[in-house]
This record gives structure tokens, sequence and C-alpha cells, in this order.
């Protein structure tokens, strides 16, 4: 089995933010990367303090999502670079991976 170097590259949005389609779209239609994954979480807050639950007793409408992707470094650099104008300063982090390389490489 054959290891690559790879970026992970996680995107802290909003359901609010209505951009989770757009960014999804430029990963996918224009860029390529890999693949994307989107976690809705069941409770966070952000700069605002504001907690945001998925609680029976407070449901809110605005839970925290994370998209997540990987790819080969220079590829998810470029993508980083070409989605950050479609999300809230900050709220993009990324740290070096290595992925074991299959048949069906990126």
């Amino acid at each position: 089995m054959t290891e690559a170097q790879a970026l992970m590259v996680r995107v802290y949005l909003a359901e609010s933010d209505h951009s989770l389609e757009r960014v999804i779209r430029a990963l996918h239609d224009e860029i390529g990367v890999c693949g994307v994954t989107v976690l809705r979480g069941i409770e966070g807050y952000g700069s605002s303090g504001k907690l945001h639950t998925a609680s029976l007793l407070e449901l809110s409408l605005d839970l925290p999502l994370i998209l997540e992707f990987f790819d080969r470094p220079e590829k998810a650099r470029s993508a980083m670079a070409h989605i950050q104008t479609l999300i809230k300063p900050g709220h993009m982090v990324s740290w070096p991976v290595t992925v074991e390389a299959g048949e069906n490489q990126c």
C-alpha cells in the first residue's frame, strides 16, 4: 500500500449562511476535489457566543455545519483560495494528512 500527502480542509458554516450550495458547487463542478462531506452539528456557538442547539426544548433552525474535503496539497490550496470569498473570514482551517493511496486515487 502506498501513501500520499494531502491537505484536509474544514469549513465552519451555519444553516443560515446560505452559502453551502455555492461552496459545494464550486468544489465539485469548478475545482473537482476528491470528495466533500457535510456534517450537521447538534450544538455549537461562534463568535457571537449565541448557543445553537438541536434540543427539543430549544430547537434551532440555524444549526452549525461542517464541510470537509481533502486533496493533493496544491489542489486543496487552490480550492481554499477559490471558496474563501464565499465564506466568513476565519471559518476555514487546514492541516496536512497522509492518505493510504489505493487504485482509485484522486
